[in-house]
């Protein structure tokens, strides 16, 4: 499985934290991971703040 995080993600935890909590994306990425090795899936995340960059990992 594939999770892409947009633009802006990588802020996560530091921007705005009162708006946005504390929660960063390594936190929410270890999360996932965890979740997808007890159901047996693979997973792999991506994080771009680049349109491009995220429709090439799709593609590819």
């Amino acid at each position: 499985m594939l999770v892409l995080h947009g633009p802006n993600l990588n802020l996560l935890g530091t921007r705005e934290p009162q708006t946005y909590g504390h929660t960063t994306l390594d936190d929410i990425n270890e999360a996932l991971t965890k979740r997808a090795a007890e159901a047996g899936i693979g997973l792999d995340t991506f994080q771009s703040n680049h349109e491009g960059a995220l429709v090439d990992r799709i593609q590819a």
